[in-house]
């Protein structure tokens, strides 16, 4: 998404971050698979580091988007509820800008194919997702 918000110019406009909703791998590089399929796309994710979803994202973030309905359970759970501060951000799934892949991404973790074919979900949802985002269609 970063690299798409890049290409479009719009890196005033947008902020793109990545966190997790498990705190066990915080500070965790990316899966090698992960860093070698993003490298056979020209996406460098090496330095990438992870962090957990904090409960200040709902309050700073517009759109904060799910891998998968676990996801979308484990934010609901970290989300302050009863302050109207940390209601700001909508959680959708990503998919939801891509459903012809189902509703969920799967975990690649255990496919000799997945890192690929989850890349190609991800890439196509955020393509659809930055589309919407510059006609103003996110719901």
């Amino acid at each position: 998404m970063r690299k798409l918000v890049k290409e479009a110019g719009m890196e005033d406009e947008i902020f793109v971050d990545s966190a997790g909703t498990s705190s066990y791998h915080n500070g965790d590089c990316p899966d090698l698979r992960a860093v070698v399929c993003a490298a056979s796309h020209h996406l460098d994710i090496s330095k990438l580091r992870s962090r957990a979803v904090r409960a200040e994202d709902f309050a700073e973030f517009d759109l904060i988007l799910a891998m998968d309905s676990q996801n979308i359970w484990n934010l609901d759970m970290k989300r302050p509820h009863g302050d109207e501060r940390y209601q700001k951000a909508k959680v959708l799934k990503l998919l939801s800008f891509a459903p012809e892949f189902g509703e969920n991404i799967p975990d690649p973790y255990y496919d000799s194919n997945g890192f690929e074919a989850v890349y190609t979900m991800i890439e196509t949802a955020c393509q659809n997702l930055l589309s919407a985002l510059k006609n103003g269609q996110i719901p």
